[in-house]
């Protein structure tokens, strides 16, 4: 067990979790492991409340730093990515095969005025060759991973990066800068 930021986590996780260390801060990493931990912890929806609620930190004052993990410390989503896809690469892929990723699009279906990247995009789903179907939302590319799982008998999708592809007139409008800029 190592205690980290109050919270007993187990050290198989630890050591489990070990080569995403070098992308955090310490006091990040803390707050990482703990909000991991709860992650596998918690029944239904994943979100730092019920992560903290399952570690048993839910009534901690300084609640604010585990939020802020998500949405204020530098960390680098692309590094986390980079490592995550070594690994999986190392665990599927030990030999000479070619690896195979795959790259698939979903179209998220939010709105709000605070919402400034959504676009108009064909609806895969709904769509068909001559039938088009349009949907509003953001769009989110995912590539995975494509293995043979031996024991399992076919192919499984193993995603490591997921990134919001904004429309070409978000982008225009904006001058071909990155979000956030």
């Amino acid at each position: 067990m190592l205690q980290a930021a109050g919270c007993d986590v187990p050290g198989r996780l630890v050591a489990w979790l070990l080569p995403f260390r070098p992308t955090f801060t310490t006091r990040t990493w803390q707050h990482v492991l703990v909000l991991v931990m709860g992650a596998i912890l918690v029944p239904g929806r994943r979100t730092v409340a019920s992560a903290l609620r399952a570690t048993g930190l839910s009534q901690l004052p300084q609640f604010t730093n585990y939020h802020r993990v998500l949405n204020r410390n530098r960390w680098s989503g692309r590094r986390l990515s980079r490592t995550l896809f070594g690994l999986l690469v190392s665990a599927f892929f030990p030999g000479e095969e070619p690896i195979v990723i795959g790259v698939d699009d979903t179209i998220e279906r939010r709105w709000g005025a605070r919402i400034k990247q959504r676009g108009i995009y064909r609806d895969p789903v709904r769509s068909s060759r001559g039938h088009f179907v349009k949907a509003s939302g953001l769009r989110w590319l995912s590539l995975m991973l494509l293995p043979k799982i031996p024991w399992a008998g076919r192919c499984w999708a193993l995603p490591f990066l997921t990134v919001l592809a904004p429309s070409q007139r978000y982008w225009e409008k904006h001058k071909g800068r990155p979000a956030g800029a």
